[in-house]
């Protein structure tokens, strides 16, 4: 038997959405740069406890405020994948507002979030500061190198079904 679940991965611009979604479908990264218009979408099928899952990956175009994406984009969704960009601190200075927005206007959906290019930092110096901030990223992962691409993925699909 084979479901359907659709994931929306949200945040700003240039934060490495339509990277993550590359890594994780066709296992590919590039450095070149752009923006995604719209909506882009792709699907990966997935095994998870026996049950074979179909991800329909909703790759949004980045908004620097999460009221701000067209509501059809959002309907319907079974999972969030909420994505910062550690380098820039303005995607995700709202963080826990927007997550609480999510959380409240699509209960029923999960949201897992996600610091991109964990790469280009000092992890245990950012993992401090989101401390502070009292922020809790639940993965962090580089589209260009995959690490922790696929685990968060699964993660979403398991709490999915």
């Amino acid at each position: 038997m084979n479901n359907s679940k659709k994931v929306v991965l949200v945040g700003h611009f240039g934060v490495g959405k339509s990277s993550l979604v590359r890594r994780f479908v066709q296992n590919t990264f590039s450095d070149n740069y752009i923006v995604t218009i719209g909506v882009h979408i792709l699907k990966k099928e997935i095994r998870i406890n026996e049950l074979d899952l179909t991800l329909i990956i909703w790759d949004i175009e980045g908004k620097d405020d999460i009221k701000k994406v067209r509501p059809s984009y959002l309907l319907g969704t079974s999972g969030f994948i909420y994505v910062i960009d550690p380098t820039r601190t303005q995607t995700y200075e709202h963080f826990n507002d927007e997550l609480d927005f999510l959380k409240t206007n699509y209960s029923k959906a999960k949201v897992i979030s996600v610091s991109n290019k964990s790469d280009l930092i000092n992890l245990d110096e950012f993992q401090e500061s989101l401390k502070q901030k009292q922020i809790s990223i639940d993965y962090f992962a580089s589209a260009k190198t995959g690490n922790e691409v696929e685990e968060l993925f699964h993660t979403i699909g398991m709490k999915m079904i």
